[in-house]
């Protein structure tokens, strides 16, 4: 193989994930490399970017359909549009990692033996006890839309 080519391990390791989340990958319409003699995968630099962006979207949270979507999108405003609203779920859950955040330094910073009564602590709470319990709902991927930890 040329050394500007890569196979499927080479990429796998890489991006330090198992080679079966890229057939993933590529059984649902994410990736398509190039094969050479003998069915093997060779994956370009254009591919690389692909594993790339991929990955990004995963950690923005983003599920496989999506993303297969926002990357097979045609039109700037369509995938514009599915951009916006993972953009948003991101944001709302950045606002929750935010609010837990400042509870748990109120709660370093508390001094009081039982925690649950402390005011400050107490404040940071609020808006879910005034919500009858309920958080924000964030977006996630479902179980199924990702195979073993990164698919």
């Amino acid at each position: 193989m040329k050394s500007s080519l890569m196979t499927i391990g080479e990429v796998a390791d890489r991006f330090h994930m198992p080679a079966h989340v890229l057939r993933h990958w590529e059984s649902v319409g994410l990736l398509s490399p190039a094969r050479v003699t003998g069915g093997r995968r060779c994956y370009t630099r254009d591919d690389l970017f692909r594993v790339a962006s991929i990955l990004r979207a995963k950690q923005a949270g983003m599920p496989l359909p999506d993303i297969r979507a926002f990357l097979l999108a045609r039109d700037p405003a369509a995938r514009k549009d599915l951009l916006r609203r993972n953009h948003d779920a991101v944001q709302a859950r950045m606002a929750a990692l935010r609010a837990a955040s400042a509870l748990l330094e109120a709660g370093l910073n508390c001094s009081h033996e039982d925690i649950t009564t402390c005011p400050n602590y107490r404040l940071h709470l609020t808006e879910l006890v005034d919500h009858h319990g309920q958080a924000p709902v964030t977006q996630e991927p479902e179980a199924s839309e990702r195979p073993a930890d990164l698919g």
